[in-house]
């Protein structure tokens, strides 16, 4: 079996009121979609996370040395194209454009054996995933005071058991935020903050300190990705566990992170951090240290399911027990509507769980009429 097509699909869609989180607002949602076709028909679909046009121009400059290629081997692939680019693509662009081929050739060999991508990465420890919910963001018009309380609690209406509140926004706005949000949740459901690294150290303690009080399941993101050092203060500093890793590459990159013990839940992008051969080299390593992996998923239904092949075959947070403490999928339930429409059939929680997919590959199949709709033009 030959590969004898590289494709890239930007998709765009605005969005119905703008969002925003700590760093910026967003009117609009885009994504960036791989497509790896075969001389045996089969084709395989990955998601690139970033900015859509640059992964796209990434993916676009790897696609003649994938042409001719035996798709089955995905780490020969890898570190071809890693090798390749080593000088100038160790992180960021190239390594998120890296990652959407790596998933679409994943799809493609499951769907060569015929079965899902996850009995291929070693079987499934679990066949559906406990979802939190990520919302929570600012809005143009009214109150935060009022309205995050009100979304908080429509998520735990809906069976969600988890929720994570976009602060960042000053500290004494996002103190009282999250006691507004802890109050309209109760004290059985799980809250996690994420600041999107607007703090410095001095600001994230601070603010970790006001808020550990309404049991706070991790603080994400506390300060800049480059500040190691920042995230071993904070994490020296408060009892609430410590999350990051979205904007890290590579096992290497992780390496880094893992070795300093910077943080206590690490948060790589399936479609950014190296793709799915990448992705399990760094579970692997992060159990070597014991420290936990939940993934970071912010995009379409393919990452979705690209996200749910691997959290199949993550072990336990634990060591073996009788009450093993399971990785957790992050379900974004912000407006996007290219995220579900691109995919034959949903991929949807019930009461807050959602089912792996279990057919042959990612386990989907992509509508090429809503390709065709969202497509950037």
């Amino acid at each position: 079996m030959k590969i004898t097509r590289v494709r890239t699909h930007i998709l765009k869609a605005a969005l119905s009121q703008p969002f925003a989180y700590s760093r910026a607002w967003y009117d609009t949602r885009m994504a960036m979609v791989v497509e790896i076709e075969t001389d045996q028909g089969l084709t395989g679909w990955g998601e690139c996370y970033g900015p859509a046009r640059i992964t796209a121009a990434a993916v676009e400059t790897m696609a003649p040395w994938l042409i001719g290629q035996d798709p089955l081997r995905t780490d020969f692939l890898w570190q071809t194209i890693y090798a390749n680019l080593r000088d100038h693509g160790q992180k960021g662009v190239v390594i998120q454009g890296l990652s959407g081929i790596d998933i679409a050739l994943w799809d493609i060999k499951g769907k060569h054996f015929g079965v899902p991508v996850h009995q291929l990465l070693g079987g499934a420890l679990r066949t559906e995933v406990q979802a939190y919910a990520t919302g929570l963001y600012r809005r143009r018009s009214g109150d935060p005071l009022h309205y995050l309380p009100d979304e908080a609690a429509s998520y735990v209406a809906e069976g969600f058991k988890a929720v994570k509140l976009k602060v960042g926004f000053g500290v004494e706005e996002d103190a009282n935020v999250t006691r507004a949000v802890r109050e309209a949740i109760g004290s059985d459901i799980a809250l996690m903050v994420d600041a999107n690294h607007a703090y410095d150290a001095v600001a994230a303690i601070h603010l970790g300190r006001t808020i550990g009080q309404y049991d706070i399941g991790w603080f994400e993101e506390p300060v800049p990705p480059e500040d190691i050092a920042g995230y071993r203060a904070v994490k020296a500093a408060l009892p609430i566990p410590i999350a990051g890793g979205e904007c890290e590459f590579t096992r290497f990159g992780f390496r880094e992170l893992l070795v300093s013990r910077a943080l206590d839940i690490i948060q790589p992008d399936t479609c950014a951090a190296g793709g799915l051969s990448e992705c399990k080299k760094i579970a692997d390593m992060a159990e070597a240290f014991a420290i936990r992996y939940n993934p970071h998923v912010w995009g379409t239904g393919i990452a979705i399911a690209a996200s749910l092949q691997l959290l199949a075959v993550l072990p336990p947070h634990t060591p073996p027990s009788l009450a093993p403490l399971a990785p957790m999928l992050e379900f974004d339930r912000t407006e996007h509507p290219i995220r579900q429409a691109i995919l034959s059939a949903p991929i949807e929680h019930v009461r807050g769980v959602v089912r792996v997919p279990d057919g042959p590959g990612l386990g989907i199949e992509i509508d090429r009429k809503a390709l065709a709709r969202f497509a950037a033009r």
